[in-house]
């Protein structure tokens, strides 16, 4: 790829290429750093923060050997010596052995700055060194001219990581890091910068390859992407960085090459264990990937035996990164078609009855709008006088726990109008938070009866016998009998012919086990497969793209993540095309525009 015109580079591109010399990975003499494409990629979004003013907070998940470490220190280095005096860094390696390179090369950098650059009162006799040690630990220096000081720590040594008066701070292969009796991953991060500012010239950057999932970096990283923490995600995929390249040996062989590559482009099956199906090809060049690029990928894929492999070391998104050991039940391709439908709610609040719970708490549901409410609302219910549209909405509740390190609860509404002319039930509200189960049930039954008195569906395990005995399997039926009183149209799972004869009580809620979970989850994946829903909640295509199947054939989500959103997707969309009717008009019962409706109350 050829390089930027002059009048293009950024500021510190420009400074880079005139000041900072680096020693080039081949040996030979000191080099000024000119920035690849993917150096590029990272300085862009540093300066879109630094320029906004905003405080410097970035999150960087790699692939190998593009130099993102060394960008990162040299970026920091031009704000210290360019910007601002007294910045302070520190900046914390994975291991030993990296201190002495990073040491090496602030020295080497300063060896060739100009001196009139780094002191003010410059007359011809700079001092003899540029840098003066901090203490008794050699990786502590401070740049005389500057006054400002350079620490290297190591997450082998907790205690060279203690934050301090610093303003700049650079975690390294922060996925790598590893817990201590001592302290752990998050420990180490905390102590280094909770004493930096929340102010522009502040800077925190982690960066790391991946290293599985459900440790610190992963938690954080999904935080960021999800748009939860302070950090911007950033990601930068092996087509980006320009080693990875084969050119052809000819121009007849390119075209061949290309030809086939869109020839392919539908076709979901790979040819063998070594290689890419050609729609996973393809998407890499609608991405961006250059031709040469696929035809290296193609190469080095043969390399080898299971895409798993190929994807932890050269992984094409932020999803094949984070490499696991089960296989992924939703086909990401059909995932990402769903991201068309999402888009943030229309308004946020909760309903409230005249009561928390009981009877009252049915009565005259009202949406309160509130922009922390837990309920994000994509689309108000449609009530009609006179007639109503019987089996329209569907409720879905997937019961977590109440602290918040527990698992979500997530109350989930679908609309299935269109289905009357063949079209797709969609999510049009959606509840989740942390709460007590009886006052879950409850706000559950509120919203239900808010969407004109949908059927509601409460996943019933969690309220269900537990192990050693606790004393709470009277639980289940005891809060869905509550409801079941004073809220008719409540889910109860069918009865087979002996249940019937013996006239045994129903069971309300539907139960997820060995046998019905493998069930829904099928109907999921074949829903996602042919788009026959319309998803609005985007962060419940992240829980897709990390739920897989493992090798004992279990499903769950990858450690780390969360599965609360799809299972509401899971048994809803199930209730909602294998048990449910095709919905139809009715006449109201006179006297109430929102009353229970004398069709079907749940499936008994």
């Amino acid at each position: 790829m050829s390089e930027p015109d002059a009048s293009s580079l950024t500021p510190f591109e420009e400074w880079a290429a005139k000041y900072a010399y680096i020693k080039p990975k081949g040996g030979g003499e000191d080099v000024l750093f000119k920035l690849n494409r993917p150096q590029r990629k990272l300085v862009a979004a540093l300066e879109e923060m630094r320029l906004a003013r905003k405080p410097i907070r970035l999150i960087l998940l790699k692939a190998r050997q593009w130099g993102g470490s060394t960008c990162i220190q040299l970026y920091m280095a031009w704000l210290q010596l360019v910007h601002k005096k007294g910045l302070n860094s520190l900046i914390i390696a994975h291991q030993k052995c990296a201190t002495d390179e990073i040491k090496d090369m602030f020295d080497r950098m300063l060896a060739h700055y100009p001196p009139e650059m780094l002191y003010e009162d410059y007359a011809g006799t700079p001092p003899t060194r540029p840098t003066e040690r901090v203490g008794s630990a050699g990786a502590a220096f401070r740049v005389v001219g500057r006054n400002c000081k350079v620490k290297i720590g190591t997450a082998e040594r907790p205690d060279s990581c203690r934050g301090g008066d610093y303003n700049l701070i650079h975690c390294s292969e922060v996925g790598l890091w590893r817990s201590t009796p001592r302290k752990s991953a998050e420990d180490i991060h905390r102590a280094a910068t909770s004493g930096v500012l929340y102010e522009p010239l502040t800077m925190i950057v982690m960066e790391s390859t991946a290293n599985g999932t459900g440790n610190f970096f992963h938690k954080e990283y999904e935080a960021a992407k999800r748009g939860e923490s302070q950090f911007k995600a950033l990601f930068v995929a092996w087509y980006e960085i320009d080693q990875y390249s084969l050119p052809f040996p000819s121009d007849a062989e390119r075209d061949e090459f290309e030809r086939r590559l869109v020839e392919g482009r539908y076709c979901d099956q790979p040819a063998n264990d070594r290689s890419q199906p050609g729609s996973y090809l393809w998407m890499l060049r609608e991405r961006g990937a250059s031709l040469e690029a696929i035809h290296w990928y193609v190469k080095e894929r043969a390399k080898y035996s299971d895409h798993a492999l190929m994807a932890a070391e050269y992984p094409s998104d932020d999803v094949e990164a984070f490499v696991h050991s089960g296989a992924r039940v939703f086909d990401k391709y059909r995932v990402e078609a769903l991201r068309e439908g999402c888009r943030l709610p229309a308004r946020r609040g909760e309903i409230h009855g005249d009561a928390p719970t009981g009877e009252e708490s049915l009565r005259n549901p009202e949406f309160i709008e509130n922009e922390g409410g837990g309920l994000k609302v994509w689309r108000d219910r449609e009530i009609d006088e006179e007639m109503r549209v019987e089996e329209r909405y569907l409720a879905v509740v997937d019961i977590g726990g109440r602290h918040k390190d527990a698992d979500w609860s997530v109350i989930t509404v679908f609309d299935r109008l269109r289905m009357r002319e063949g079209g797709q039930p969609e999510v049009v509200a959606q509840w989740r938070g942390h709460t007590d189960h009886d006052l879950l049930a409850w706000n559950a039954a509120r919203i239900a009866k808010y969407y004109d008195d949908a059927l509601l569906v409460i996943e019933s395990n969690s309220l269900e016998s537990r192990e050693g005995g606790s004393g709470e399997s009277e639980q289940s039926g005891y809060i869905l009998n509550q409801i079941r009183r004073h809220y008719p149209n409540l889910y109860a799972r069918r009865r087979s012919e002996e249940d019937i004869r013996e006239k045994r009580p129903a069971k309300y809620g539907f139960h997820t086990n060995r046998l019905t979970k493998p069930m829904i989850i099928s109907t999921l994946v074949k829903v996602i497969r042919d788009g026959d829903y319309v998803e609005r909640e985007e962060e419940c295509l992240s829980e897709y793209l990390t739920y897989e199947q493992r090798q004992d054939g279990s499903y769950g989500a990858l450690e780390g993540c969360h599965d609360d959103l799809l299972m509401t997707r899971a048994i809803g969309l199930h209730v909602c095309f294998r048990e449910m009717g095709i919905p139809k008009i009715v006449r109201r019962a006179k006297g109430s525009a929102t009353g229970f409706y004398g069709g079907r109350r749940g499936f008994i």
